[in-house]
């Protein structure tokens, strides 16, 4: 246990960290980590938004931003020497399962190999991850 600036005994960031990414990562309510991570709604809610800042300062000048011309080129260079000319990335998709769909729309967004409604995530992401 870790001790916070008044002297009570605190949560150790590792742990709030994994369930604000927990958190992020299924879409879950703040109070539903309360029983894998043993961290209270309150926490999670008050940590959610540091850790979303945080992630913003620390990657937002180099991952969080729109493609510039230096980029597009340096992105066509690479795919061309793999032998792929003109393309920026490979799509890449998967089947999210949708928890909270409406009743009457869910057979529109399920197929005969996925039981429960999905949504199809489509991502193109180039060699060194860039999304």
């Amino acid at each position: 246990m870790r001790y916070d600036v008044v002297g009570r005994i605190g949560l150790p960031p590792l742990q709030k960290c994994t369930a604000v990414i927990r958190i992020l990562a299924y879409g879950s309510p703040t109070d539903c980590v309360d029983e894998y991570v043993r961290i209270g709604e309150c926490t999670a809610t008050q940590c959610l938004p540091k850790f979303v800042r945080g992630v913003n300062e620390i990657f937002g000048q180099k991952y969080l931003r729109r493609l510039n011309n230096n980029d597009i080129n340096r992105l066509l260079h690479i795919e061309d020497a793999r032998g792929f000319p003109d393309m920026l990335g490979s799509i890449d998709c998967m089947h999210w399962e949708w928890k909270n769909c409406l009743v009457a729309w869910q057979g529109q967004y399920r197929r005969g190999d996925h039981h429960k409604p999905t949504i199809i995530l489509e991502v193109v992401a180039s060699q060194d991850l860039w999304i």
